[in-house]
């Protein structure tokens, strides 16, 4: 289990799925040990629209069925301009995620190992 007072901008509770309280705590240290970093690097609050998601929410929200989301390897991160698009964008790359997805109002990052790497894509 994550201990998340570790993490000084993130807390389990934001990763929850809407549906189960404390589902947050099923989320990938291997993910949020990078996304922290790349929290740091970035230099602006990362808030998170989506972190783990239950079968149910996933569906709910129209979420592709082997969703990172269900086993805690992905994050939707909240952004709505242009140059907080980049600062995440940069420093998620250089902290070494290279699945990012870009829509109009989040950032899309997972690091789930069976997907395949260096890949961006549109909403």
């Amino acid at each position: 289990m994550i201990n998340w007072e570790q993490y000084r901008y993130f807390s389990r509770e934001e990763f929850d799925s809407p549906d189960l309280e404390g589902s947050g705590n099923s989320m990938q240290e291997t993910f949020i040990l990078p996304l922290h970093k790349a929290r740091i690097s970035a230099g602006i609050p990362f808030k998170i629209n989506s972190g783990y998601r239950t079968e149910e929410h996933n569906k709910s929200v129209g979420g592709v069925n082997d969703s990172p989301h269900k086993g805690g390897w992905a994050a939707d991160i909240h952004c709505v301009d242009s140059v907080s698009r980049h600062k995440i964008i940069s420093s998620l790359i250089e902290v070494g995620f290279n699945r990012i997805g870009i829509a109009k109002t989040f950032i899309h990052v997972d690091n789930q190992p069976s997907k395949p790497p260096y890949v961006i894509w549109t909403y």
